[in-house]
């Protein structure tokens, strides 16, 4: 049984685990998206989102932080001079999961996990539908309506037939 199971071991050791997460948040700011399991999304998504959080105050604390947790000077210099810009104003939830599918060797599932404001086709996509869709209720009285309409264009049609059959 789980009962009290917080983290997800990942069938590795703690400083293996620790260091795989480093390694992958560190690609995921630099890259801005990666392919990986399900699994390890869903860890690495709870490991990197407080450091994005961390991010938006620019201090020297908060880098030295960021920095004991990523151990990479480049992904630290992304994250604060470009990343914390784009996720300013959004409270929470900077990352986004896809699942694409199953590995062909082993049947893992995998996924891409991404950073939300860098991708520019969904970004693309929302931006341009602009109108709130809602929904209508009462798909029967349109249908009868329609129905009744179309025999009463019939009719039209019969009548002006038969006008132009008396001129």
């Amino acid at each position: 049984m789980r009962h009290g199971k917080k983290i997800n071991h990942l069938g590795r050791t703690a400083a293996h685990r620790k260091a795989m997460l480093s390694n992958m948040a560190a690609s995921l700011i630099l890259q801005k998206r990666i392919s990986t399991t399900v699994a390890k999304a869903k860890a690495l998504r709870k490991y990197v989102e407080p450091l994005l959080t961390k991010s938006k105050n620019d201090t020297t604390h908060s880098r030295r932080t960021v920095f004991s947790y990523l151990q990479e000077k480049g992904a630290v210099k992304e994250l604060f001079d470009e990343v914390a810009g784009k996720i300013a104003n959004r409270p929470g939830g900077y990352t986004r999961i896809l699942k694409t599918g199953y590995r062909l060797g082993d049947n893992a599932e995998m996924c891409v996990i991404e950073l939300v404001d860098y991708n520019e086709d969904m970004l693309a996509t929302t931006g341009t539908t602009g109108a709130k869709k809602t929904r209508r209720r009462g798909g029967a009285k349109k249908k009868a309506e329609g129905a009744a309409e179309a025999p009463k264009a019939a009719e039209t049609d019969a009548t002006a037939e038969g006008t132009k059959d008396a001129e």
